[in-house]
């Protein structure tokens, strides 16, 4: 059996062994429930560029349909850039645009969701960044001045910890 390792107010570390060493955690033994996370990120620039990618009228083409199409992959790969984190048998993810009340702003949105024995916390924080980073790209040519923030979980449900709603939405 593999000894216990806590931090200093006895919280058990999941992802470091004994020997301190980063682990991945064995989920093998945990019930397989539905889960569904929401998380969101923001991409600040002109008003005019986010009138363009709403419109499809960017040098680059649609930005919001490739942008959505690189959030989705982003989700189904999180295992592969994220060093600790599962596999996942997702069943949808989906990611959403809209535009933010300044006018200056892109909120984006993005849902991962499965029915396993760990949560799709990052694969729908993995999908937001990439969405935003994609819209980046897909922009650059009009304003490099873009800021990319506010990456953040917004919902949680399913699993033992039980459910989360960030207060307020986007920070």
């Amino acid at each position: 059996m593999v000894p216990r390792v806590t931090d200093q107010k006895d919280n058990v570390l999941t992802h470091i062994d004994a020997a301190g060493r980063a682990s991945m955690v064995d989920v093998g033994g945990k019930e397989a429930t539905r889960r569904v996370a929401l998380a969101g990120a923001r991409l600040r620039t002109r008003a005019d560029v986010v009138e363009r990618m709403f419109a499809g009228d960017l040098p680059k083409g649609e930005a919001l349909a490739v942008a959505r199409v690189a959030g989705i992959q982003a989700a189904k790969r999180t295992w592969e850039l994220i060093p600790l984190c599962h596999p996942l048998q997702l069943s949808k993810v989906e990611v959403n645009f809209r535009r933010g009340e300044d006018g200056a702003t892109v909120e984006i949105e993005a849902r991962a969701i499965c029915t396993g024995p760990t949560g799709v916390e990052m694969e729908a924080l993995t999908a937001a960044a990439t969405a935003a980073l994609t819209l980046y790209d897909m922009a650059k040519a009009v304003d490099r001045a873009m800021v990319i923030e506010a990456i953040c979980l917004l919902e949680k449900s399913g699993g033992r910890s039980g459910n989360f709603v960030r207060q307020g939405g986007l920070p």
